[in-house]
């Protein structure tokens, strides 16, 4: 299907990697992996045809399509939902404005028995037929089928792409790509920005995708449930190996033990020999000896060991002066986009020294709410920080503020001040930016080396709360976890929104639930708001609430009746329930009324207050037997 031989590409005159050969065949899901700036994305790019190397082939099969999911998603404004989606079609759309201007040359044109006229004739035949090969009268039904399956109402297709937050427009590219039907998909930190009911979608498709796939992904659990092989790219070389991550890792620790074994004995070996060599050298009649020993040494190929990147950041978060015991307090705090509620009446109170996650779908306010503890957004409602406090903010998108056009070292020496412009390039350093690293512009950087260089602009100013928004995006396993010491060993307050299950774990000791425009708080850890909700990991929490779902839209279905008229039938049935047994009582005690009113009349007969309970009964059973009319008709209709 794709065949990759002897590739090399360089920047600045190093290698990112070299000479290097791999081939990709149906049915191979490939986890690519390695440090940030090893040459991951720029593997995708090569693969996609967005670069070119400095040497080496890619050779395709024929009519191979390939389609390339980047990381940033770059939609023309102005576009619906449903015109983003089209743009799969490129070929339908261009065929479509084709047959509109033959049509319209048609209908102006009364010369019927000329050439030209049958010429526009033959040509409307065939685009016609080529139109209709390629689907142009099924592919508006099928996008809209697609979009409705990655969660879009269908009040949602003539909405502005411009209104949806990123995961949602990523399920719109997402959309695309399973439209154009390509045999090979390259996925660049695909469950970026996604909330956990998209990465199951797409879990689940790619498990059941006939083609090739190459996805880049940092995400351990989501590469564990779809990749069946895994490439590495370290220092220049990779390992390719046909194992899911976590597998993978343990393969390869074994494999460089063996190796570590085997260049131990034949350095004994080596030694042993070299030994002998001296040995035998100061003896005439050994010489011979000594040179046979020499030509056999000089044959032995060396056994070689991985190489291994263990160089990893160093991050220490200093808590700049103690704030008071309550470091965020908001009451009714509401926030509408537009018509959109997202957020209403929430009270929210920090006290100094708590680690909290936000957890939820997109959309839900997770960011909006963060946004608006640090001041960034107005709001209804009152936010009032405590004494002394200083937040440090991580944006979801903080990369993006790097201006491009500087140095890595010029952005933060811009940055500092007096006291700490001097230690920036240990700064750097501690995070990797090492030698000629700090001249590089920030534009060349990867999108894990500029998530870094904001992770180390932001210890310039002090801080003693840290909101931060989806910090683990583009950066590395390695990374990842030093960070999440780092935040573990942080003594201030920490706000983390993450769908990381993996990186939440053991991290916050309070979660906050972000559900239809309230929170719900959870007093514990992310494995005690698992416990609670009674599943093993958050995509069992989605999980259940897509079949929840779909066992309404099932059940609509089968009755005919929407979800919200199935709750009013509900409630009638169980009126009627309840207003049969109350007929059925009073119907039994009247009866035995009029048995003691036959057996002794003459000694109840001025007995006012046993008529009066008598002929309230009676009245009781008569409303009664309105109303139950009323219901059966009601639910009949």
């Amino acid at each position: 299907m794709l065949n990759i031989h002897n590739l090399s590409i360089s920047f600045g005159g190093e290698f990112l990697f070299e000479e290097v050969s791999f081939r990709l065949n149906p049915g191979d899901r490939v986890g690519l992996i390695g440090k940030n700036g090893a040459g991951k994305s720029t593997m995708l790019k090569l693969l996609s045809g967005e670069m070119q190397p400095d040497t080496g082939v890619i050779a395709f099969d024929k009519d191979v399509c390939v389609g390339f999911l980047k990381q940033d998603i770059d939609f023309v404004q102005g576009r619906t939902v449903l015109e983003e989606a089209y743009q799969a079609f490129e070929e339908i759309k261009a065929l479509e404005m084709q047959l509109d201007d033959v049509n319209r040359k048609l209908a102006e044109r009364t010369d019927y028995e000329s050439e030209a006229y049958h010429q526009l004739m033959v040509d409307l035949s065939d685009i016609t037929h080529r139109y209709e090969i390629l689907g142009g009268y099924n592919y508006q039904g099928e996008t809209e089928k697609v979009l409705q399956g990655l969660g879009f109402k269908r009040e949602d297709f003539e909405k502005l792409t411009d209104t949806f937050s990123g995961g949602w427009r990523m399920r719109i590219e997402l959309a695309k790509l399973l439209l154009q039907n390509n045999d090979v998909l390259l996925l660049d930190e695909p469950t970026n920005h996604l909330d956990i009911e998209s990465i199951i979608w797409l879990e689940q498709f790619l498990q059941r995708y006939p083609g090739a796939v190459v996805i880049v992904s940092h995400d351990k659990m989501f590469l564990d449930n779809v990749t069946n092989r895994t490439i590495e790219i370290s220092l220049g070389k990779i390992y390719d190996y046909s194992k899911p991550y976590s597998e993978y890792l343990v393969l390869r620790d074994e494999i460089r033990e063996q190796q570590l074994n085997a260049r131990k004995n034949q350095d004994k070996q080596i030694q042993q020999a070299e030994r002998l060599i001296e040995k035998f050298r100061a003896k005439a009649t050994k010489a011979s000896m000594a040179q046979s020993l020499m030509k056999k040494l000089d044959k032995i190929e060396r056994v070689e060991v991985d190489e291994e990147d263990n160089s990893v950041m160093h991050i220490k978060f200093p808590i700049s002066i103690q704030p008071g015991k309550v470091v965020v307090e908001a009451e009714e705090v509401g926030k509408n986009y537009g018509e959109k509620e997202v957020l209403k009446g929430i009270d929210l109170l920090v006290e100094r020294g708590s680690k909290i996650a936000f957890v939820g779908q997109n959309g839900q306010g997770k960011t909006t709410l963060a946004k608006i503890i640090v001041g960034e957004l107005a709001h209804k409602g009152n936010v009032k920080l405590g004494h002394n406090v200083q937040l440090g903010y991580f944006a979801q998108n903080q990369a993006e503020y790097l201006d491009g056009e500087k140095t890595v070292l010029g952005l933060m020496e811009d940055s500092a001040n007096d006291t700490n412009r001097s230690k920036v390039r240990d700064m750097l350093g501690a995070f990797l930016f090492r030698g000629d690293d700090v001249d590089k512009k920030i534009k060349v950087l990867s999108g894990g080396e500029r998530n870094r260089l904001a992770l180390c602009k932001m210890l310039l100013d002090p801080f003693n709360v840290l909101v931060m928004d989806e910090p683990t995006n583009h950066l590395d396993i390695k990374s990842k976890n030093v960070l999440k010491q780092a935040l573990q060993n942080f003594e201030g307050t920490l706000l983390l929104v993450s769908h990381d299950r993996d990186f939440l774990q053991g991290l916050t000791d309070k979660v906050f639930e972000f559900k239809e425009g309230k929170i719900k708080e959870y007093l514990g850890d992310i494995n005690f708001f698992l416990e609670q909700r009674n599943v093993a990991d958050f995509r069992a929490v989605e999980k259940a609430a897509v079949k929840k779902q779909e066992k309404k839209e099932e059940k609509q279905k089968d009755t005919g009746l929407s979800y919200e008229e199935q709750k009013k039938q509900k409630s009638l049935k169980n009126r009627l329930g309840k207003v049969e047994s109350r007929i059925t009582r009073l119907e039994k005690e009247i009866k035995e009324t009029d048995a003691r009113l036959a057996a002794d009349y003459d000694a109840l007969v001025n007995n006012k207050v046993f008529f009066r309970e008598y002929e309230d009964k009676k009245r009781e059973l008569a409303d009664l037997t309105a109303e139950w009319e009323e219901l059966m008709v009601t639910l009949d209709e």
